[in-house]
């Protein structure tokens, strides 16, 4: 589902409501201390499941005292995020 290269983590699924929990888990894995760069540049297929987990990787990370930003994000996603008033809260690379 996501794919460590680089330096950065690669999502190699549909940011979809079918794989938002298994996303949601893997992301939180992947989260190491420091600043983490999750690339959505594979990334073919998105709904607003995709920013619950984004807001939920961030709240992880705040645990962990580390950062994330996110590169790449879908037009549709950040128009999602746009209208329910968070895209100030989706650090961009």
């Amino acid at each position: 589902m996501i794919e460590r290269e680089g330096g950065r983590l690669i999502v190699k699924v549909p940011l979809i409501m079918a794989n938002a929990r298994g996303l949601l888990e893997a992301g939180r894995s992947a989260l190491q201390p420091g600043e983490q760069v999750f690339d959505f540049s594979e990334v073919v297929e998105a709904d607003s499941s995709s920013l619950a987990v984004m807001l939920g990787w961030l709240r992880s990370a705040e645990m962990l005292r580390s950062t994330i930003k996110f590169a790449h994000i879908p037009a549709g996603v950040r128009s999602l995020a746009e209208v329910y008033g968070v895209t100030e809260l989706l650090s961009l690379a």
